[in-house]
């Protein structure tokens, strides 16, 4: 009975102390991790050759800093790597942390070039004082005036040597442009014909499937939402360009730019028939190649029913 008292006694002052023996296991097995740490922690120090970059990161970690990476105390080709991945609104603001480093040439010229990527005066000699930050800006106000007005929006680009006053060159960067508002720019083309004889041909349809080069073709030059003579010229234009690129299939299905032209209308049609909530009975397979051999004698009947399958699986050739 002494003995129990004493131990009891003994445990509460043990644990008024902080020595109970769980505590003392539970100091000395984080002192031996502490110990361990430590160790780990100078070895990296005494890592020979090349640079540690975690410990570079962790020994630069202030309190006012924790979490903050400071891109100057990094090798220049990461800091770079890690800026490009901005926009152009980040990166300005980046610029106000570490000037030198996000106002490099490099950085808004990539910006540049992977929004406008192509623009007459990449391959010229750039005048004095040029910036392609300034030029950043002055593609963006221009893209932003010619989704108001297409005229002015280029007018404003051949002001400023953006553009040469020249189709191919329009044409280049519409084809190369992905922030030009489409019903303004099918409103452009359809004003410039010229403009659009150039952008026909900066396609490559080689070796592609019918619908799917109908699909590209109305991707980068939009359809109208009417039929009319517009349509049809695009349609003409697309099938005299889609037999140029394809001498040898031509020959082989005995296809005529006529011929394409057919196909590229009734394949719009079935577009409309499949995919249209209005249209309650859906042509069949059947009607369709009987329907199209009608307007085109020559053409197979495997490969219209090829036709069909593609719209049938994959949908609209001008959506």
């Amino acid at each position: 009975m002494g003995q129990g008292l004493w131990r009891v006694a003994r445990n509460q002052q043990l644990q008024h102390q902080g020595y109970s023996e769980q505590g003392f296991l539970t100091r000395e097995h984080g002192r031996r991790i502490t110990a361990n740490n430590v160790s780990n922690t100078s070895h990296r120090k005494q890592t020979p050759g090349g640079i540690d970059i975690y410990h570079l990161l962790k020994t630069r970690k202030s309190k006012e800093q924790e979490g903050f990476i400071n891109l100057e105390m990094l090798p220049p080709e990461l800091s770079f790597t890690i800026l490009s991945y901005l926009n152009a609104t980040d990166l300005c603001l980046a610029s106000c942390v570490w000037q030198d480093l996000a106002n490099d040439e490099l950085l808004w010229q990539g910006l540049c070039k992977s929004t406008w990527g192509h623009c007459s005066i990449y391959n010229k000699n750039p005048p004095l004082g040029f910036s392609f930050r300034k030029l950043y800006m002055q593609l963006d106000e221009g893209s932003l005036t010619f989704n108001a007005n297409p005229d002015e929006g280029v007018n404003y680009f051949m002001s400023k040597g953006i553009l040469d006053d020249s189709p191919k060159e329009i044409a280049k960067f519409i084809f190369c442009t992905r922030t030009l508002n489409w019903k303004k720019l099918r409103i452009y083309l359809d004003e410039r014909r010229d403009v659009l004889d150039d952008l026909v041909t900066l396609h490559n349809f080689r070796n592609q499937f019918l619908p799917n080069a109908l699909r590209e073709f109305f991707r980068h030059i939009h359809a109208p939402e009417e039929r009319g003579e517009y349509l049809e010229t695009l349609i003409t234009k697309f099938s005299h360009r889609f037999c140029a690129c394809n001498p040898d299939l031509m020959r082989e299905l005995g296809l005529s730019p006529d011929a394409v032209y057919v196909l590229c209308y009734s394949l719009i049609l079935l577009s409309i028939d499949l995919t249209s909530p209005h249209v309650k009975n859906k042509m069949s397979k059947r009607e369709f190649i009987r329907n199209t051999r009608r307007a085109a004698q020559n053409i197979s009947e495997d490969f219209v029913g090829h036709l069909y399958d593609n719209i049938y699986l994959i949908g609209h050739v001008a959506a």
